[in-house]
């Protein structure tokens, strides 16, 4: 074996904790994959032998490679899952491309759909300090040559994230788990296809409102009464299996990312236990303006 092999499998041995790095920090599994592999290229160009800490030395170079690709992201303000209608989302959950949607669910699945969704709206450096510290446990003398700051700027991002990531609830504690009962059972019923669970769920007078984009051609953006929105609740609740609980404009609400992705956000208004209204956001401009964050377990 000469030295680059050993260099490659010194390397492969750290490559799927860097793969998780990335994919936490980038929300993409193919970005990630891409850092992952141009870190392993720098890593085969670089004097290998000069490297103190090796693991060290990839941590940083993954890191520093995804701080770029965020901050390119935001400079093109790219979203490509919202340039079709929310309507036409694809049973994988993707817009198109993604060579591996069982990887990608397992890894969406250990990071939650809501937070993924969340840390997009934080700025580049402090999506960097946050995850690299709160997820990783990375100091931040470590993290504050990745993001170019100080270590005590390094903390204040991450600090500044978590509270982004934490939300502020508009309602108290306990009308919070009162609100997150009913928006799960709402969940579970659309995802098991179940009318009964519906109906039981909604209130007589309901009104469902949408965007237009979110709904199929012929679908009214208004629908009333708990009979109507529960029919057109099972037919259209297969995009509930991308869907998770979130707090959305301090309320408990829904969003729906296929890989991880924002593509519908729902707001609800609860009143005695049931759902009296709710509405599905789905144009772009509406979705940005959201205050979103994640709920508490």
């Amino acid at each position: 074996m000469d030295e680059q092999d050993r260099l490659a499998e010194r390397f492969e041995a750290h490559r799927s904790h860097l793969r998780a790095v990335a994919y936490r920090l980038l929300g993409s599994l193919s970005e990630a994959d891409d850092a992952v592999q141009e870190t392993w290229l720098r890593l085969s160009r670089s004097d290998a032998d000069r490297i103190e800490n090796l693991p060290a030395w990839l941590y940083t170079v993954v890191s520093r490679l995804c701080l770029d690709m965020l901050r390119s992201r935001s400079a093109r303000r790219e979203e490509p899952i919202e340039r079709q209608p929310a309507h036409r989302v694809r049973d994988d959950g993707g817009a198109g491309g993604g060579s591996d949607p069982e990887g990608e669910a397992v890894l969406i699945d250990s990071v939650g759909r809501a937070l993924l969704v969340v840390l997009d709206t934080l700025a580049p450096a402090e999506r960097i300090a946050f995850v690299l510290h709160d997820a990783f446990a990375v100091p931040f003398d470590q993290i504050a040559p990745v993001v170019e700051r100080s270590p005590a700027t390094a903390k204040k991002l991450a600090s500044r994230a978590r509270h982004k990531v934490r939300g502020s609830p508009a309602v108290s504690a306990d009308g919070l788990a009162a609100q997150r009962r009913v928006v799960d059972a709402f969940l579970a019923a659309a995802r098991d296809g179940d009318l009964e669970a519906l109906l039981a769920v909604l209130a007589p007078d309901v009104v469902r409102r949408a965007d237009r984009a979110a709904l199929p051609p012929g679908v009214p953006t208004t629908s009333r009464g708990a009979r109507a929105v529960a029919e057109e609740t099972t037919v259209l609740g297969r995009r509930a299996r991308f869907a998770a609980p979130a707090l959305v404009n301090g309320s408990v609400g829904v969003v729906v990312a296929p890989r991880g992705r924002l593509l519908l956000a729902l707001t609800f208004t609860v009143e005695d236990g049931r759902i009296a209204a709710y509405e599905v956001i789905a144009d772009p401009a509406r979705l940005r303006g959201l205050e979103l964050a994640v709920l508490d377990s």
